[in-house]
């Protein structure tokens, strides 16, 4: 019976960490505009002041960007920025700027802020699913 109830208990704690997503608040209003100062030294040539992308470059914001990671774990985009990004110097930006960013970005796309820094670890940013905001 004890079994039981540990395997149910880790079960549900486990289910808890993946209902996370982009809307329960996964970044802080600090942390976003730390990403704004990086955003525009290393992205903002190729992705726009605006975020709505330059020539080659996709858009970091609106329905485009949302749909193409619509339902992804944040450990995606983490590891997408920071393995091929900035293109001028692919992996030159610490895992906190990383995270810095996508808290950037989020705060441009409305998702809400909360008390708590986006992690740069990967497996945490795996527990986070990407969730558009309602339009």
């Amino acid at each position: 019976m004890k079994l039981t109830m540990v395997v149910v208990a880790g079960s549900m704690i486990f289910l808890a960490m993946q209902a996370k997503t982009t809307q329960d608040g996964v970044y802080t209003e600090a942390q976003a505009t730390r990403g704004e100062a990086v955003y525009g030294k290393a992205c903002a040539s190729c992705h726009g002041p605006s975020l709505d992308g330059d020539g080659q470059a996709p858009p970091l914001a609106g329905k485009e960007f949302e749909d193409e990671w619509k339902g992804a774990p944040l450990s995606d985009l983490f590891e997408r920025i920071r393995v091929t990004m900035p293109g001028d110097a692919p992996g030159a930006l610490k895992p906190a700027e990383v995270a810095d960013v996508m808290a950037y970005l989020f705060s441009r796309a409305t998702f809400p802020a909360g008390p708590s820094e986006l992690s740069s670890d990967v497996a945490a940013l795996k527990a986070i699913t990407f969730m558009a905001p309602a339009r």
